[in-house]
């Protein structure tokens, strides 16, 4: 039996999600457990375990999930924001498929926790 990731299921559908914005190669989440006042996951619909397994066949995906970080926040006024990748557990991972954290309507400390 496949063992995929919640992020695989939302965006098969098969689990409910706050969608904000999609593109054709990604989504955008609302975070269930926000870190700011704006927090949310830019999701490549396929699946890259982790940052540090990329190739570069997978430069296009995480240009694209800059692009659509980029777009969400200029579509939604923010021009202030953070945003964060985790690799690996101890940096705070806990899903394995690639995402970005954008985070922002705080003002946010350096360096980060």
């Amino acid at each position: 039996m496949e063992n995929r990731t919640i992020f695989e299921k939302i965006v098969a559908r098969e689990v409910p999600a706050e969608i904000l914005m999609e593109t054709d190669d990604t989504i955008v989440i609302k975070d269930i457990n926000p870190q700011a006042p704006v927090h949310v996951l830019i999701i490549p619909k396929r699946k890259i375990e982790h940052i540090s397994s990329m190739g570069k066949e997978d430069g296009e995906i995480v240009a694209n999930l800059l692009l659509a970080a980029t777009t969400f926040a200029k579509k939604n006024g923010i021009s202030s924001y953070r945003l964060v990748v985790n690799n690996g557990a101890l940096a705070g991972e806990t899903v394995h498929h690639l995402h970005i954290h954008l985070l922002a309507g705080r003002e946010m400390g350096w360096p980060p926790g």
